[in-house]
């Protein structure tokens, strides 16, 4: 059993990488400059490439830092065993267009809308849980999927205080953000669950199945990139806009999921909505002082507390949740 420090250790981790991940990711795309903003797709790719190198550091640690252990493990695991490595082409194919998608949704949200809006990820989970695995939800914990989508609707609830061209205009983009969000917690359900199924049915290492998912990761997100922003990178590279903040953005998606795989064996459901609900609550507070890019509302406050008592009802009961390691 965790000690008590592990437990609050875990807990701060998982809010600090949640909340700075989200509100550096939409400050990227909304920072003025003169120059080309940084492409997404570009940024996709970093991502997973970062991922790999971290995952097979990590292999390499766990079999005594052996280059030939890590040759074999590797080789045994990836090329030998093919099947079982292309079952993953479809969770990696999901998860890079949910990873393009965070990016239209935060360049057309504010951080503190998306936070609350992306929970609804713990719904589509849910049911994909029931669906693919045959889990069993308790009374409580279908009341508080019925309770988040409450909160989701209030949040989402078209708000009065606009001047008429920019409510027509920030409606559109808010429109287009809005259905980015739903789309990736679909595919976040989806994917986390077929996931999941993989990992029971073998016996790899989640480090190892990174890997095998970040491969072909690459590859889908190479071809999002040249497929969408081609012209663009043969113009100015695929580096075009990168900055401080545009780095640091990648390497907190990049190592956000393995920091949350590490530290979630010391961490229960209660534990995970309690990270969940600051997260919302830091990112609402920021967004309003630092980002000056949301001016919350009462139908807003109320439907972020639905959704933080939907969270924290349904991991009470201690439901299925959203792979670690690919958040």
């Amino acid at each position: 059993m965790a000690s008590p420090q592990l437990k609050y250790l875990s807990l701060g981790v998982l809010v600090l990488q949640t909340t700075s991940l989200v509100l550096t990711m939409r400050y990227s795309r909304t920072l003025p400059g003169d120059g080309p903003r940084y492409l997404a797709s570009s940024a996709v790719v970093i991502a997973e490439l970062l991922k790999i190198l971290t995952c097979v550091l990590l292999v390499f640690k766990d079999h005594s830092y052996s280059v030939r252990a890590l040759n074999s493990v590797l080789t045994e695991e990836i090329l030998k065993k093919r099947m079982e490595t292309l079952k993953l082409a479809i969770p990696s194919g999901i998860y890079t267009l949910q990873n393009n998608l965070l990016y239209v949704a935060l360049s057309n949200l504010d951080a503190a809308t998306y936070q609350v809006t992306y929970q609804l990820k713990i719904l589509t989970t849910a049911l994909f849980s029931v669906s693919m695995l045959g889990r069993r939800l308790s009374v409580y914990q279908w009341l508080s999927l019925l309770i988040l989508m409450a909160g989701v609707a209030l949040v989402q609830w078209p708000s009065e205080s606009s001047a008429p061209d920019q409510k027509q205009l920030s409606a559109g983009s808010q429109l287009a953000g809005v259905v980015s969000v739903l789309v990736a917690c679909f595919s976040s359900g989806f994917a986390g669950v077929y996931f999941e199924k993989i990992l029971k049915e073998s016996k790899q290492s989640v480090w190892v199945r990174n890997i095998q998912l970040g491969l072909f990761g690459l590859v889908f997100g190479l071809m999002g990139m040249f497929v969408y922003d081609g012209e663009r990178v043969k113009e100015s590279g695929m580096f075009q806009g990168y900055n401080k903040i545009t780095w640091m953005v990648v390497a907190l998606q990049a190592l956000g999921g393995l920091v949350i795989a590490a530290v979630i064996k010391y961490a229960d459901n209660i534990l995970k909505g309690f990270a969940t609900s600051l997260s919302i609550i830091l990112s609402t507070v920021i967004s309003y002082f630092w980002l000056e890019d949301f001016d919350p509302t009462s139908v807003f406050f109320l439907g972020t507390l639905l959704v933080i008592v939907a969270t924290f009802l349904y991991g009470y009961e201690g439901g299925p949740s959203p792979n670690p390691s690919r958040a």
